[in-house]
């Protein structure tokens, strides 16, 4: 608190945190769902009861259940911040022969777990948001005419349900698909009833949640991975980030202590043409930061996933972290960050880019091909992509026949620069950089704590 407090626009909200009753917030959130809900809210399951499932038998009465248009999160169906299990069920009909093949069952992604029956047998659950369901259904399970399906959604924080497209969701026969997608039973099974003050909701509250407590433990340093949920606000995380880590440095005592931290991840769909990007701004914050001493970034804008948020491969993350903590913590002499932007001038209609940082030198990702991954503007401010060519150990030559004078360059500015591919020798991708300075499009972005 002491530290954010210095930020003007911070001051009130923190000051008003201290008399905030969270008992009288937690009260109205059950009593604005007993509302929506029409009666109690449930805090237990009902629907299964010491390991066995109550709701997904064949004897199910959904007479008191109510109606919901799938696909979609429920809260884009009226259940706004409601967090918790729902149930939902629908039918689906074969023919004598389509039972006896088996089918196949594709319910598109959920979020965030599932369990799901047909006919009261379980065939499947997973407990990935962004996974589409296809489950392979048995002959022994299926019957002619009615068949019966239930899924049991648990949603832990933000939206929830089967989210999908509709084209996503049906049954799988030999010779025909069932569309799945329209009207689903659904009940409540259980509700989580917490205050609407969630640990990320206000300045303050996770630190003193989670990291207060150990204060003043000691520790050899830190190793941070955060950023997504300050994207749309990147140019305030310039502020925000060098302040939490000073902050942290004064409460512990312990000096300078090393502080290492992941750059954002490539993530969401490539861009065709180059444009602004919050994510790049953000992972230009993070990249600012390493102005404070013993701070060491890894880069894993080659790692990511475009349709995960929370990519799979952290053996290479944790690689690239401990090359830095080599270097910052233990002082060893190596490349532990990939190239880095140094300096760039222009010749003619080139543009020459110098890195540090390049180690043995530079190459391309092995199999990709030519350099990739930068664009050149004039001054009409506007990127087209450049062609590309490694100079010497340590410089790259950038040019586009459609920029005659460029005065700007950037490389990998994009939520998920998949075709950046410079590397150094020693297999560490080079970090994003423009060499502008023009407003970014979270400039100005100031998030709404009210």
């Amino acid at each position: 608190p002491e530290s954010i407090k210095t930020i003007q626009r911070y001051q009130d909200v923190v000051d008003e945190l201290q008399s905030t009753d969270v008992a009288v917030l937690e009260r109205k959130r059950r009593e604005k769902f007993e509302e929506l809900l029409g009666g109690p809210v449930p805090e237990k399951d009902p629907g299964m009861h010491e390991g066995e499932t109550i709701w997904a038998g064949t004897q199910l009465d959904r007479s008191d259940w109510m109606e919901m248009e799938i696909p979609g999160s429920w809260e884009s169906r009226g259940l706004d911040e409601l967090d918790g299990i729902l149930w939902f069920s629908r039918d689906f009909q074969l023919t004598k022969q389509q039972a006896s093949e088996g089918v196949t069952i594709n319910l598109g992604p959920i979020d965030d777990a599932d369990i799901t029956w047909v006919n009261g047998q379980k065939i499947g659950s997973m407990n990935r948001y962004n996974v589409p369901r296809i489950y392979e259904i048995s002959p022994d399970y299926l019957r002619e005419g009615s068949n019966l399906l239930v899924v049991r959604v648990t949603d832990t924080g933000g939206r929830g349900g089967m989210w999908g497209e509709p084209e996503q969701l049906f049954v799988q026969t030999r010779s025909s698909k069932i569309s799945l997608a329209g009207t689903w039973a659904f009940k409540v099974g259980e509700v989580t009833i917490r205050s609407a003050l969630g640990p990320n909701s206000k300045p303050t509250l996770l630190y003193n949640g989670m990291v207060n407590p150990l204060v003043p433990y000691a520790f050899r340093g830190v190793v941070w991975y955060q950023g997504e949920s300050n994207a749309d606000e990147a140019y305030e995380y310039r502020v925000h980030f060098p302040l939490m880590i000073r902050d942290w440095r004064q409460k512990w005592g312990q000096g300078d202590f090393p502080f290492l931290f992941v750059q954002l991840a490539n993530f969401m769909k490539p861009a065709d043409e180059p444009k602004d990007s919050a994510w790049a701004e953000l992972r230009e914050a993070q990249t600012m930061t390493l102005s404070l001493p013993n701070t060491a970034q890894a880069i894993i804008i080659d790692i990511g996933e475009a349709d995960d948020i929370h990519p799979t491969n952290t053996q290479d993350v944790g690689y690239r972290l401990s090359l830095g903590a080599r270097e910052v913590a233990y002082g060893e002499n190596l490349e532990s960050s990939g190239p880095m932007y140094h300096s760039m001038i222009v010749e003619g209609s080139n543009a020459r880019v110098r890195f540090r940082g390049a180690g043995r030198g530079l190459i391309t990702r092995p199999g990709s091909g030519p350099v990739e991954g930068f664009a050149l503007a004039g001054s009409d401010r506007k990127f087209y992509w450049a062609e590309c060519r490694i100079v010497g150990r340590n410089e790259v030559e950038v040019h586009s026949d459609k920029v005659s004078e460029p005065i700007a360059v950037r490389y990998a500015w994009a939520d998920n620069p998949d075709t950046a591919n410079l590397y150094n020798m020693e297999g560490l991708p080079t970090c994003p950089f423009r060499t502008d300075d023009w407003p970014g499009v979270t400039q100005g972005n100031r998030r709404d704590f009210r």
